[in-house]
């Protein structure tokens, strides 16, 4: 009887570590053979408790108990399987090639600047998942019978369409709130990354309300990891669980599943599992056919280290001068490309450098191609320090820079934001010489000053970078001023050219005395920009 009733125990105990832990249940996993020797462990104190009960022993007589044999030998055969065989099939001194290998084939790039995305400025990213969370948190809060219900998730960024937005779930906010909201939390909030502007509460979609009913922290099988678990996957990794909105507005949640090839080490993503939050279906995809709308299915982590593994292991395992050993400077960022793809950039600098990067990295985070752009520029930490040195008088912080092509020259744009956390003024930083630097109060006057600033440089930065000047003469048409923070600019159109000009009196003292039908001389970068920033403004019609 008491066999029975310690059988019924051990099956009660396996079912509860199942439920609440969640193990995988593969022999590369080392959560395996943790629940074994749960398992084992606590079989042999029941069968103790019931030689006890029968026999009256005291329990130091312990090991005159009947059965501990086969349990202490399984037990050490356990120990040796998450202690010995995972150094064995693991450690980086006998598997120090196949550690390096594990990000691929990392190409050579030519030029950085050719595959940023040329964009406007109003496309510029100047809000950060921070104040992301500032700017959710007071949408959220005007909803009064809302607010106290719910609360935002993580904030994740992707694109939705053409822009760029973070996207967070509303969660249950406690037990109770989720048993009276059984079919979900009502909605997500969208904030638009490049306009501060632009934040939505989305709680319908169509005039159909859409709910979230799968959280992180849900609870019962309405917990997402839990229910991801028993609908097939309690034997493999998952991890990286990714809110995103597909481009009609359905919320989902972005999954990546991995395996293990090294050992017990050597995570790698070998499919995206996409849940649809609201009604549960599931659907697996190789890593080759996801949904196009599906931003991210390499997890950060996996590159940051796989990269850093190339890195470390350029001469293999037994390197201790450092000889040629790179690393990646700062946590992964999330960028676009000219062909639109998602991709996660770093910077990669020497061991032992601070400031200086050897090149830049951009790994597509859906196929995990990686190129390498060799080419030495300033990490983004030397970057955010320049670029806080210019206005350090006002004492403000900056935002982790991102890259952009601006007159085809590879640039880092931040925001500096106050002790509050909102943004203040913006910060363009030249990567290749982090000195040449442009700050502004709009993102416009921020252009200007930096263009001022590299246009003064000299041969600072290489000539094929820049992009080519035009040099014209012509006849002003329509010329006016607009005043912003406490700065002219002219705004005006010339004869025989279908654009609109912008100066200010910093780059010539002809503006303020220009009118229509005077001749002109001007020169100006040949970018993609709606409105052309002139470098520099002669009115040939002033007599000097």
């Amino acid at each position: 009887m008491s066999k029975l009733r310690n059988v019924f125990l051990l099956l009660v105990a396996f079912v509860v570590i199942i439920f609440a832990y969640m193990p995988v249940l593969n022999i590369r996993f080392v959560s395996l053979p943790f629940v074994l020797i749960v398992l084992v462990v606590l079989w042999i104190l029941l069968n103790a408790f019931s030689s006890i009960q029968q026999l009256g022993q005291q329990p130091q007589q312990f090991s005159k108990i009947k059965g501990l044999k086969i349990p202490i030998i399984l037990l050490g055969v356990l120990f040796l399987y998450i202690t010995v065989v995972p150094t064995v099939t693991s450690w980086a001194l006998l598997r120090t090639e196949k550690y390096r290998s594990l990000i691929g084939t990392i190409e050579n790039g030519k030029d950085l600047s050719q595959n940023m995305l040329p964009i406007s400025l109003d496309k510029i990213r100047v809000v950060d998942q921070s104040l992301a969370e500032i700017l959710g948190d007071k949408v959220l809060g005007s909803q009064s019978a809302l607010g106290s219900q719910v609360y935002p998730g993580e904030y994740n960024i992707q694109k939705v369409g053409d822009d760029l937005y973070w996207v967070a779930p509303l969660l249950h906010s406690g037990f109770f709130k989720w048993i009276n909201n059984l079919q979900g939390t009502n909605g997500y909030i969208m904030v638009n990354a490049c306009n501060e502007r632009d934040v939505k509460l989305v709680q319908d979609i169509n005039g159909q309300k859409v709910y979230v009913k799968y959280q992180p922290e849900g609870y019962l099988f309405q917990n997402l990891a839990r229910y991801i678990y028993f609908n097939g996957y309690w034997n493999c990794g998952t991890t990286d669980y990714s809110f995103e909105i597909d481009d009609a507005g359905m919320p989902y949640w972005v999954i990546t599943k991995y395996k293990k090839t090294i050992g017990f080490a050597g995570e790698e993503a070998e499919a995206v599992v996409v849940l649809n939050a609201q009604t549960g279906e599931i659907k697996e995809y190789a890593i080759g056919a996801a949904p196009v709308w599906v931003d991210r299915i390499q997890p950060a982590p996996f590159v940051e280290t796989q990269l850093n593994n190339w890195g470390e292991y350029v001469h293999g395992y037994w390197n201790f001068s450092n000889k040629d050993k790179l690393q990646i400077t700062e946590k992964m960022s999330l960028v676009y490309g000219n062909d639109n793809q998602a991709y996660w950039y770093t910077g990669l600098t020497s061991v032992g450098a601070d400031e200086s990067t050897v090149g830049f990295v951009l790994v597509n985070t859906r196929t995990k191609k990686a190129v390498w752009y060799k080419q030495s520029g300033a990490t983004e930490f030397a970057a955010q320090n320049s670029a806080i040195g210019k206005v350090q008088e006002k004492r403000f912080s900056a935002t982790l820079p991102i890259p952009y092509n601006i007159n085809n020259i590879p640039t880092y744009v931040m925001s500096l934001k106050d002790n509050g956390g909102l943004v203040k003024m913006y910060a363009m930083v030249a990567i290749e010489d982090y000195t040449i630097v442009g700050v502004g109060n709009t993102m416009r006057e921020t252009l200007m000053a930096y263009k001022n600033a590299f246009n003064s440089t000299g041969n600072k930065i290489s000539a094929k970078s820049k992009t080519e000047k035009e040099i014209i003469q012509s006849v002003i048409l329509r010329i006016n001023s607009d005043v912003k923070n406490g700065n002219s600019f002219y705004y005006f159109t010339v004869k025989s050219i279908q654009k609109v000009f912008i100066g200010s009196s910093q780059i010539s003292n002809d503006f303020p005395i220009t009118e229509i039908g005077d001749s002109v001389a001007i020169s100006y970068d040949n970018d993609s920009q709606d409105v052309i920033d002139v470098s520099s403004f002669v009115n040939k019609s002033i007599k000097k």
